[in-house]
């Protein structure tokens, strides 16, 4: 169950109800057409050519286009609230992935702030080189007053944006009506083709370096928490953004390629803008430029504090519950807001006395790795969602596939590791270590996310598959059904069958609630609970079953004989050795009952401690194949555990004769070298009694396993079966009795 929020952030909050047009297409459209459009898309098109430039945008777009088409389809199949793309991912992929994604993009974008502000003032002293003494200064001032738009509201900030959408609008149509004025054929087709220069430059290094000029749809997401309606504006503003995007990349690679000299567009194309903008306005060319970076600082600082507020939410960090508080108009983040200041002016103190800028752009390009991983992401969970096959999937957006989906998350992986590998790998271990983080801790939320129908559809295939497989000996695994009762009663007997089957094959713990359905059928779920927390508790992985029955006989048969014929049914059944002789009756007929549905038996008597020394030793008592190839399998699943991975294992055999000793110790070595299995032969000549024999060497082993054979069902049979068992068992130490279907073949 999702934790329920607290009644403060429950409280009524007036919704800023934004439309397609501001909620997401603005801030997205602010966000691409960013500093990379002019400081560096001019020296793409004099690197690759005008016809590589185009080739490189479409590729770029393509990686965003196939993200728009998931993102417009895990929002339109259901409400979406605050975290944007985190909220996309954790409900499809669950809280783990959707934590430590919304982690790495709050980081990313937090970061962001200052970057794009120190970009702005960067421009600000190459226009006006006396103020460069005050770099850091001015940086610090325009942290403040975008703080101060953003505190004021998501309203605000969007008017805000309009103002500076409408001065880059200028600018654009400054330099690209300057551009066409002076475009020239000739030009055109000099700068047709690639004339790459430098050291080290290729199709693909400048790729990288004009990548980041597509990227920018999360930022109209990252506000779905203040959107009138999602599920609408989410997909057309994005698309619009996209397309809005490449129609105007793909008219400044032409224009300008036919109106700047490859000299121009590669050593001075920015000055070359200003120029040759329409009517000599080449003050709105840089006008653009400061609308352009301080766009995108307001963009990432509505963003950052959305993501951290929804994932405090979702409570999946208890640390970060303070920040899931948001104001009463609005429900603005602001808790999260100081947060994103405090990252913002730590980092612009940092970068501002850092006069070579190395670490900057080191931090820079993790940015960008950051936010490529989160588009790889929400392409990922479009195609669990869509692959798995789940029923809930229904989006209304019908242009989507999941194969699209798939190639668009490859897409992101690739092109992150194109720009920087080291930055790439850093990314990838900061993403790591939250999931790990997170996955260590026991989460107690659920969103209903997709991983749960892509894993069933997988199981389906799977157990379809091995439906129509022969069987083989070889691949014999303990499928355990543990007849355990109360684990807290019985703990011994819960334990090893966990130690038996819980690494190597599958173990169900099953209880027997005796009993009116009608009356306790209510204590079922904590009895389950129960299960679930002693497994919990002792570190293991199995599944549980609580059955109730008017008497512990029917419900043991309802158990046993319950289970499908399917490639997972139970092959054992472990139960404990019954020392009542009022049930010894009923005790063989389940014991037969399990013979008959061909399954093998494991009987534990626990009554002698195990001990917890480094010197355990387990007995196996060899008196044929029939039962001794399980015996020799269950002995070595017991070595496979770190509890008993420095026991040692002994192969005891009785004789009578003396002259066949050596002949038995001889078969019985064969046996352990073809049988891969460490363990020391022994075998015993002696005419005493077997019990007297086997107390005599086995009375100081950790735990000693025998064969048995399951007698005929009568009165007669099942005490006097009970009574000899007893009588050998009494001294004992724990005991596994062991009754194989012969499935298991220890020479496989």
């Amino acid at each position: 169950m999702v934790a329920q929020a607290s009644k403060e952030e429950r409280r009524q909050v007036e919704s800023n109800e934004l439309g397609t047009f501001g909620g997401v297409f603005t801030p997205s459209i602010l966000t691409i057409l960013g500093v990379i459009m002019f400081m560096r898309a001019g020296f793409v098109v004099g690197q690759a050519g005008i016809m590589q430039a185009l080739l490189i945008l479409l590729l770029a777009k393509s990686i965003t286009t196939l993200t728009s088409l998931s993102i417009a389809a895990v929002s339109t199949n259901t409400p979406v609230s605050g975290g944007g793309a985190y909220f996309l991912i954790s409900r499809a992929l669950g809280p783990e992935f959707g934590g430590a994604i919304g982690l790495a993009l709050f980081l990313a974008q937090a970061v962001s702030v200052p970057f794009y502000v120190l970009g702005f003032t960067e421009s600000v002293v190459r226009s006006f080189p006396e103020m460069s003494a005050h770099f850091t200064a001015i940086g610090l001032a325009t942290t403040g007053v975008l703080f101060v738009i953003a505190y004021v509201g998501a309203k605000w900030a969007i008017k805000t944006q309009y103002l500076i959408m409408g001065i880059l609008g200028l600018s654009i149509l400054a330099f690209l009506g300057g551009a066409a004025s002076r475009f020239d054929t000739g030009t055109f087709v000099q700068n047709w083709t690639s004339g790459y220069r430098g050291p080290g430059m290729s199709f693909w290094v400048v790729f990288a370096i004009y990548f980041p000029a597509v990227t920018g749809i999360m930022a109209g997401v990252n506000l779905s928490g203040d959107l009138k309606d999602p599920g609408r504006s989410i997909p057309r503003g994005t698309f619009a953004a996209v397309g809005v995007g490449l129609l105007i990349y793909g008219a400044q690679t032409v224009l300008c390629g036919g109106a700047q000299s490859r000299d121009q567009l590669v050593e001075s194309s920015f000055e070359t803008l200003r120029a040759q903008a329409l009517f000599g306005a080449g003050f709105l060319v840089v006008a653009g430029v400061f609308a352009a970076t301080l766009s995108s600082a307001i963009g990432s600082f509505l963003g950052a504090p959305r993501v951290l507020q929804a994932v405090a939410r979702d409570r999946v960090i208890p640390a970060l519950r303070p920040f899931a508080r948001g104001s009463a108009a609005g429900d603005e983040p602001r808790r999260a807001l100081w947060m994103t200041l405090g990252i913002s002016v730590g980092v612009v103190l940092w970068a501002g006395g850092d006069s070579e800028g190395g670490a900057f752009n080191v931090l820079a390009s993790v940015v960008t790795m950051f936010f490529l991983y989160t588009y790889g992401m929400v392409n990922l969970a479009a195609f669990v969602e869509s692959f798995s096959g789940n029923p809930s999937f229904r989006p209304r957006f019908r242009y989507y596939h999941w194969f699209p989906a798939m190639i668009g998350a490859f897409a992101c992986a690739g092109t992150a590791f194109l720009i920087d590998p080291a930055s790439a790998v850093l990314a990838v271990v900061v993403v790591v270590f939250f999931y790990a983080y997170l996955r260590r801790r026991v989460l107690q939320v659920s969103f209903g996310d997709a991983r749960w129908g892509f894993a069933y559809s997988r199981l389906r295939k799977n157990l379809l598959r091995l439906a129509r497989m022969p069987v083989h000996p070889k691949n014999w695994r303990p499928t355990l059904l543990v007849l355990t009762g109360n684990p807290k009663e019985r703990p011994t007997l819960a334990s090893y069958g966990l130690w038996i089957g819980a690494e190597r094959g599958l173990v169900t713990l099953a209880r027997v609630l005796v009993g009116d359905s009608a009356e306790i059928g209510r204590l079922r779920k904590p009895a389950a609970d129960q299960l679930n927390q002693f497994l919990n508790q002792s570190g293991f992985q199995a599944l549980t079953s609580v059955v109730v029955s008017e008497n512990i006989d029917a419900g043991l048969t309802t158990l046993i004989e319950g289970h499908p014929l399917s490639p997972l049914r139970p092959n054992t059944v472990l139960m404990g050795w019954s020392v009542d002789p009022e049930r010894a009756v009923s005790f063989l007929h389940h014991l037969n009952a399990v013979k008959r549905l061909g399954m093998s038996l494991i009987l534990l008597d626990d009554r002698g401690a195990t001990p917890d020394s480094l010197t355990r030793r387990i007995d196996v008592w060899w008196r044929g194949q029939e039962n001794g190839y399980l015996m020799m399998l269950i002995a070595h699943l017991l070595t496979l555990n770190w509890e008993w991975s420095r026991a040692s294992v002994r192969l005891l055999r009785l004789i009578e004769d003396e002259a066949g000793r050596e002949p038995s110790r001889e078969a019985l070595q064969e046996l352990v070298n073809k049988a891969r299995i460490d363990a020391q032969v022994e075998v015993l000549v002696s005419e005493d009694p077997f019990p007297q024999l086997l107390m005599r060497h086995s009375g100081d082993a950790s735990v000693v396993i025998l064969g048995f054979k399951v007698p005929q069902e009568s009165e007669g049979e099942a005490f006097r079966f009970q009574m000899y068992f007893e009588r050998m068992l009494s001294e004992l130490p724990a005991t596994l009795l062991i009754s194989s279907s012969g499935e298991a073949d220890v020479l496989a």
